[in-house]
Order: structure tokens, then C-alpha cells, then sequence
């Protein structure tokens, strides 16, 4: 593991922020590649001064947003079929797509924003978003704020434990417990207002 580590640290220094862009791209569209494994060793290489923390914070979120529109114009476009047809090769099948259906459904649009806290899940909520034909505008401004949220985390993590893998596992299983909590809280709230104002009509 850590000479795995350690060549993600030497590839994303050696692309440079072209590279964080393009990994991020893909964690983000239909390739499930850990984002942890880029943005971590950034922020890494950001504390040893190799980069820049804020440069590849914005880098690191524009791969995001990109590969979600990607995502979301794949449905948009394509629709489900395509995805069902393929998504076999990268892990998607026909139950795990009608979870993200179900999930986009029942929790509305911020749900693009909340899944963007939640490992496993935030590079395939931009598919049902895509299918349900999601406002482009308020698509990108929940997937921006959510990915911002998760690639900061990410990086204040490499910046202050660096190399020490175990206790990135160790914050990072803290950190992933705590932002459920938090989605759960944030869902609660959303539908609260939702109620207030159907019921105020």
C-alpha cells in the first residue's frame, strides 16, 4: 500500500494540476477511481510547497464538476438503456441503478448535493439527475458546493498527516461517519422547508 502511495504522490506531482484534473474527472464520471487516492497526496504535496493548496482545490473541484456533467449528459441524452447496457464493466447494473433512481427521487434535487459527501455514491448521482432532466444551473451549484466540501477535506487531510496512512484511515472513517450524520440532518431540514412551504400555499 504504500508504494502504491507513493507513486500516486509521484504521478500527480509529476502531471501536476493537468493530472489532478483529469483523475478527478474520471472519479467523478464513469470510472470509479477513489478520489482519496488524488487529493490526499495533493495536499500532501501542497504542505512540501511542490503545489499550490488553493490552485489544486479549484482544479480538483472543476474535475469533479466536469465529470458529473459528463455523467449527467450521458443520461440526458442517452438515457438509462445505454448505461444498463455498459454500466456492467464498471460495477453498474440494473439494481444499483434503480437505488440511484430511487434514492434521487425520494431525496429531490439536493440529493446531488448531499451524495457528493457520501463514498460509493457521489460519481453515479449525476445519472438519475441526468435521466430526471435537472435544472443544469442548480445541478452544478449543488455538485460544485458538495465536491468543494469533500476535496477540502481531502486535501487538509494530506496537508497535515501526509504519509501517515493509518491515520488517514482513522480520520477518514471519522470524517465519512460524521458527514452521514450530516446528510442525514441536511435531508431533514430540506423536506422541513418543503413542508412549510406546501403547507403555507
Amino acid at each position: 500500500m504504500q508504494d502504491i502511495i507513493n507513486f500516486i504522490v509521484q504521478t500527480v506531482g509529476a502531471w501536476g494540476y493537468a493530472g489532478i484534473f483529469f483523475m478527478m474527472f474520471l472519479e467523478s464520471s464513469f470510472f470509479p477511481f477513489p478520489s482519496e487516492v488524488v487529493m490526499i497526496p495533493a495536499g500532501y504535496l501542497a504542505q512540501k510547497g511542490e503545489m499550490s493548496f488553493f490552485i489544486a482545490f479549484f482544479i480538483g473541484v472543476a474535475g469533479s464538476l466536469a465529470g458529473a456533467i459528463f455523467n449527467y449528459y450521458l443520461c440526458y441524452f442517452f438515457g438509462r438503456n445505454l448505461i444498463i447496457k455498459y454500466g456492467k464493466y464498471i460495477g453498474i447494473n440494473e439494481e444499483k441503478m434503480q437505488k440511484f433512481e430511487a434514492f434521487f427521487n425520494k431525496h429531490g434535487e439536493v440529493s446531488t448535493f448531499t451524495c457528493r459527501l457520501i463514498p460509493g455514491i457521489r460519481q453515479y448521482i449525476s445519472l438519475p439527475a441526468g435521466l430526471a432532466k435537472m435544472n443544469m444551473f442548480r445541478f452544478c451549484l449543488y455538485t460544485t458546493l458538495g465536491a468543494a466540501i469533500w476535496v477540502f477535506i481531502l486535501m487538509v487531510l494530506g496537508y497535515y498527516v501526509g504519509e501517515n496512512e493509518e491515520l488517514i484511515k482513522e480520520y477518514l472513517h471519522i470524517i465519512t461517519i460524521m458527514l452521514l450524520v450530516a446528510v442525514a440532518i441536511i435531508i431533514g431540514i430540506y423536506f422541513y422547508i418543503i413542508k412549510r412551504k406546501n403547507a403555507s400555499k
